[in-house]
C-alpha cells in the first residue's frame, strides 16, 4: 500500500486500536446492526472526520467502517474484500462462503451493512485480516453506476480460487482419460 492509499480516517482508528481503547472500540461495535449514525457512542470517534457539508453515503461509510474495524481490528490485511473472503473458502472449502460473496456483490448500498457485517464476521473466524484502507475506499466507490469495485472484489476473488479449480478440473480430467491418454499427458508437461 501506498502513503496516498492509506485513508486518514482509519489511520485514525488504527491508533485507536493501537492504544488499546478499549472504550472506544466498545463504543464503535455499539453501531453493528444499526443505521448508519444512530448508535450516539460512536460520533465521539467518527464526527470529527466527516466533512461540513452532510454527504450520506461517504457519513455511512464512516460510521460502518468504525463499526466493522472495531469488530475485527486485527492488522496485516492486503487486497480487497474479495481478497479476503478467498482466502477464507481457501480455509474453509465450503461454498458457503461463495454464495454469501456473490450475495454481498449483488446488493444495494442500503442492504451493504448487513452483509459486510456477516463478511467480516466470517473473516474474523477464520483470523483473515481486512485490509481496512482498501475498504474505505472500495466503499466509497461502491454506488458507481459501471460497478467497478464489485466487478474488482470478483476477479480478486476467483482469481485467487483459479489454481484450485484448474488443479480440480486436471485431477478430474485425468481420471476420466483413457490409460494410454494419461502416461502421454505427463510425459508432455
Amino acid at each position: 500500500m501506498t502513503k496516498d492509499d492509506r485513508q486518514p480516517f482509519v489511520a485514525h482508528l488504527e491508533r485507536l486500536r493501537d492504544a488499546d481503547d478499549r472504550a472506544a472500540l466498545a463504543a464503535l461495535r455499539r453501531g453493528l446492526g444499526k443505521p448508519p449514525g444512530s448508535a450516539l457512542e460512536m460520533h465521539r470517534y467518527v464526527v470529527p472526520w466527516l466533512a461540513e457539508q452532510e454527504r450520506p453515503w461517504a457519513d455511512a461509510v464512516h460510521y460502518l467502517v468504525a463499526s466493522l474495524f472495531a469488530l475485527h481490528p486485527q492488522p496485516g490485511g492486503s487486497g480487497s474484500m474479495g481478497t479476503a473472503l478467498a482466502r477464507v473458502a481457501a480455509s474453509t472449502g465450503a461454498e458457503s462462503t461463495e454464495r454469501r460473496f456473490v450475495g454481498l456483490l449483488n446488493c444495494h448500498g442500503d442492504d451493504l451493512p448487513r452483509h459486510l457485517r456477516q463478511a467480516v464476521s466470517l473473516a474474523k473466524a477464520h483470523d483473515v485480516p481486512i485490509d481496512w484502507h482498501r475498504l474505505f475506499g472500495d466503499l466509497m466507490g461502491w454506488n458507481h453506476h459501471s460497478r467497478y469495485v464489485q466487478r474488482q472484489w470478483a476477479r480478486d476473488y476467483w482469481s485467487l480460487s483459479r489454481p484450485v479449480q484448474e488443479a480440480e478440473g486436471e485431477a478430474h480430467d485425468e481420471a476420466r482419460a483413457p490409460e494410454g491418454a494419461r502416461r502421454v499427458g505427463r510425459a508432455g508437461r
